[in-house]
């Protein structure tokens, strides 16, 4: 590593940070990735942020807090994966073309399996989206709750509390 800063736009000004070989991205030096790992030309990984194994981030994507993407898990566009989120197996976050706003997944949440988060949708607090789920639109998934199987929660929709949403559509 150099001795290169990078303004990662979080508040912190320049910090210690250098370019991953795989990819061109801005990585903190205080973040660990793997050389494995994919960081495209645009996207920022920061703070204690972790991307291991085969996981891509790319596009304007940003991973940072303590969050961690492994496995095959994608995280592209303008998404957003911070605080101590875990994003793994094959996931995917994603901001759809021609949608306002990004996905963004936070807190303690989970998102793993096939499952995927896009357009606007934000999944938070202690939630898992899991399985083939897809959490998209606008929709809102948070607290302890679980959206699993082939379910899919769009729209306006919210999921929150302890429920759970297995094997159905939720629209608002």
């Amino acid at each position: 590593m150099n001795n290169t800063q990078h303004d990662f736009d979080d508040g912190n000004g320049p910090v210690p940070a250098h370019q991953h070989p795989n990819g061109g991205g801005w990585v903190a030096n205080t973040a660990s990735v793997a050389e494995t790992a994919f960081i495209g030309k645009y996207a920022k990984v920061y703070g204690k942020a972790k991307v291991l194994d085969n996981a891509k981030v790319y596009g304007y994507a940003k991973v940072y807090g303590y969050a961690k993407v492994f496995g095959h898990a994608r995280v592209d566009d303008k998404a957003k994966v911070y605080g101590k989120a875990w994003v793994f197996g094959n996931a995917w976050v994603h901001h759809s073309v021609n949608v306002c706003g990004y996905a963004s997944v936070y807190g303690n949440t989970e998102v793993f399996n096939n499952a995927k988060v896009f357009d606007n949708a934000k999944v938070f607090g202690n939630a898992k989206v899991y399985g083939d789920a897809w959490v998209f639109g606008l929709a809102k998934v948070y607290h302890s709750a679980r959206v699993c199987e082939y379910a899919s929660v769009c729209g306006k929709a919210e999921v929150f509390d302890d429920a759970q949403v297995t094997e159905c559509k939720v629209y608002s």
